[in-house]
């Protein structure tokens, strides 16, 4: 697809109540694949003579804040740029780790949450979010529609929640979408409960929101389609685009996958989507095997707690609600999906359906103690596992945005 970006970012901005205003350029992080240098030039050049300020906030959920460095190259600004060509333009990384960063903009009741979730849960929801998405006149989300483990189709309003978002919303989704499992929700068109989840928590932000969504070709990282209007209505044209380009159908399950994790995933909290993407054509009592020998932590913020828990199936938690429930829900499902779907029950043990290797840098005494397999990944050369899919075996070489499926699932192509 030859997409002309700057006509389409042009046009788009022209429609934008900004002028005299205060926009806030909402942006992922380093953990997404999307030309952003190219993107942020345009929309500046689209904006910047019009806007009384034009700032950048980098939606970082619970992941790392971005260094000076990072956000010179992630954002393709050379440092004297930022006294010529981008003077004025200020960059914030979110501050998830600072309660006095949030403001609540209300509560969504605990029998909405209900209907919501499909009767999954039901508990009360106090929706905070940075106030800096209070203290602007407009909030531009900029940024990538991929399918996604929690909410279907990753992009627009997740840029606000859990982008930007108190713990609180960023808990309840994500143990919301483990309920219903990364297997069962990851690449599901349509508006899920968790995306139903979300908009409702970005209904209640005042501030008027617009959206720029994208969609990256898998094969070069060159975009492919780009949308323009709402939140809501970017992200559904961009998600209708992203399940053609991003979802790949096989004819048979595989017993071994191979995902090669690259270096944008720098902790385990962020390289599991290697298994995300590749859970449903594994086969029953398959393995897939996270090959990153450059990741040593398995979560640099929340290391503490996997430690403390391990990785295990949903029902695991469920099944020992009391035991479990006072740590962090988030967590909790990011656990639940590394682990896969399976069985738990006192009498006979947990039983996931399939076998999760790391090749990393992690120890193999750290990966016993968390609950995972170990493969020393010096023993691993992963162009020897190339071609071999008549054998049950796939290599993923830049695992974690292309999801895979069997063509016979039930999700049409």
């Amino acid at each position: 697809m030859d997409v002309d970006v700057a006509a389409i970012i042009h046009k788009g901005m022209a429609s934008l109540d900004a002028d005299g205003k205060r926009v806030l350029l909402i942006v992922p992080d380093g953990t997404r694949t999307v030309p952003l240098p190219l993107l942020f030039r345009h929309i500046h050049a689209a904006l910047a003579s019009r806007v009384a300020a034009l700032d950048v906030l980098i939606a970082l959920g619970t992941h790392q804040p971005m260094t000076t460095a990072q956000i010179d190259r992630h954002l393709g600004v050379v440092p004297k740029e930022w006294e010529t060509t981008f003077r004025g333009v200020r960059v914030f990384n979110h501050r998830w780790d600072d309660p006095d960063t949030f403001v609540s903009v209300g509560v969504i009741p605990a029998s909405e949450i209900e209907t919501l979730s499909n009767g999954m849960l039901a508990v009360p929801v106090d929706v905070q979010i940075n106030r800096m998405a209070l203290e602007y006149d407009c909030l531009l989300i900029c940024g990538p529609v991929f399918p996604h483990e929690v909410v279907g189709f990753s992009g627009g309003n997740k840029y606000l929640f859990p982008g930007i978002s108190g713990r609180e919303v960023i808990d309840v989704s994500h143990w919301l979408g483990a309920l219903i499992t990364s297997y069962a929700i990851i690449g599901v068109p349509g508006v899920t409960p968790v995306r139903r989840l979300i908009d409702r928590a970005a209904a209640l932000v005042p501030t008027p929101k617009h959206c720029i969504a994208v969609v990256v070709s898998p094969e070069n990282g060159q975009i492919g389609g780009i949308f323009t209007g709402s939140p809501e209505e970017a992200w559904q044209a961009a998600a209708r685009l992203s399940a053609q380009m991003h979802i790949r159908y096989v004819d048979r399950p595989f017993q071994q996958v191979m995902s090669v994790v690259p270096p944008m995933y720098r902790d385990m909290w962020t390289a599991a989507k290697g298994m995300y993407k590749v859970e449903p054509v594994v086969a029953d009592g398959g393995e897939v095997i996270i090959y990153a020998p450059h990741i040593t932590e398995f979560s640099v913020t929340h290391g503490a707690t996997l430690a403390a828990i391990g990785y295990h199936v949903r029902d695991y938690f469920v099944r020992q609600w009391d035991r479990f429930q006072h740590y962090p829900w988030g967590v909790l499902a990011h656990s639940t999906h590394l682990s896969g779907v399976g069985e738990y029950d006192p009498l006979h043990g947990e039983r996931p359906r399939i076998r999760v290797t790391l090749a990393t840098g992690i120890s193999a005494e750290r990966c016993v103690a968390h609950n995972v397999g170990y493969r020393d990944p010096a023993t691993i050369d992963p162009a020897a596992w190339s071609g071999r899919e008549a054998e049950g075996v796939l290599l993923v070489p830049k695992a974690g945005e292309m999801l895979y499926r069997l063509r016979h699932a039930g999700v049409q192509e």
